[in-house]
């Protein structure tokens, strides 16, 4: 009987001296350098913003903020790091939609599982809008449509790889004309632009902050915007919803995560610091350049937004049969 008690109070003894412990980590944290790893490659509108974040809270917080990217397989790859790593806050993840809500749906194995991960805010949304090379035939989304309709197979579409919003927005532009596209998975944003520049490939469904600049340069046109409402920043340029896609509607979001079981006492904080950077000028001047919106979400706000996206996306990867290679 002796024995078992001191058992018992040996193990009371060890969760209070945890639970003092976390305490006491959450009330010094940080004090050593954050790891923020980016789950796509350089250049993306994520890794734009992820960058833009980690200078202004490595001013808040007074500790380096290293950025590192770790792209591949649409996002899983860096997302695992994250999710393996310590739940301490020194480790945290900027994504992109995808491994978040997507891939779980497209993929039967998953060395993660996002559910688990600790949403600690939006950062930023932005629309999507439909570019197409500068030589493609099509000058009004009514002559594009009509065109993919009348030529099935014909019109590629790239992507920044399976299970993006930009793959998942093509699948969704098919299912709703009736047309069919050959999709082109590309590792990232940069190399798909790149041959939307060459004219390698023909269209893609991409964020309005990756799109303006070669837009306005004439790299490639703007051609739809994918919102039911006129953009403020182009306004000759019409939606497909009222081009004849009705009820089209697709945006890009870019979140930060935690690693699972990470203290709420840290998430908080962290939380309450990055929307502070993302209400700063500094970031307000950024995000206007690039048409971005700042989304300042609580960490609960935050988990419900991603449910919410986990289940429109979803409808559409069983609308079109999408499926991961």
């Amino acid at each position: 009987m002796r024995i078992v008690l001191a058992q018992i109070l040996a193990l009371i003894s060890a969760l209070l001296l945890a639970s003092g412990a976390f305490a006491q980590g959450a009330a010094d944290y940080p004090n050593r350098p954050i790891r923020l790893v980016v789950c796509v490659p350089p250049g993306g509108g994520v890794d734009t913003v992820a960058r833009i974040v980690a200078e202004g809270l490595q001013r808040k917080l007074g500790q380096p903020v290293i950025v590192e990217n770790r792209g591949g397989v649409a996002g899983n790859l860096g997302t695992e790091v994250v999710f393996n790593a310590e739940p301490d806050g020194y480790t945290l993840l900027a994504a992109q939609p995808a491994p978040l809500t997507i891939n779980p749906l497209l993929y039967k194995k998953l060395n993660f599982d996002p559910t688990q991960l600790v949403p600690v805010t939006i950062m930023t949304t932005v629309d999507n809008v439909l570019l197409v090379r500068k030589d493609f035939p099509a000058q009004t989304p009514q002559e594009f449509i009509q065109y993919v309709k009348n030529s099935p197979g014909a019109v590629n579409y790239a992507s920044q790889g399976i299970g993006t919003t930009s793959h998942l927005s093509g699948a969704l532009f098919e299912t709703m004309t009736g047309s069919k596209l050959v999709h082109v998975p590309y590792k990232g944003t940069s190399p798909a632009l790149n041959d939307i520049i060459a004219s390698h490939v023909d269209i893609i469904f991409m964020e309005l902050a990756s799109a303006i600049k070669l837009h306005e340069s004439g790299f490639a046109r703007i051609l739809a915007v994918a919102t039911t409402k006129r953009i403020a920043s182009l306004p000759n340029i019409p939606t497909l919803d009222e081009s004849g896609v009705k009820g089209f509607e697709s945006s890009t979001w870019n979140a930060i995560a935690a690693p699972p079981k990470t203290p709420d006492a840290i998430v908080q904080k962290l939380n309450k610091a990055i929307v502070e950077v993302l209400n700063s000028p500094e970031a307000a001047e950024h995000f206007t350049k690039l048409n971005l919106r700042a989304s300042r979400s609580t960490p609960e706000e935050a988990a419900a937004f991603i449910k919410h996206e986990t289940e429109v996306w979803g409808g559409v990867i069983k609308a079109a049969g999408v499926q991961a290679n």
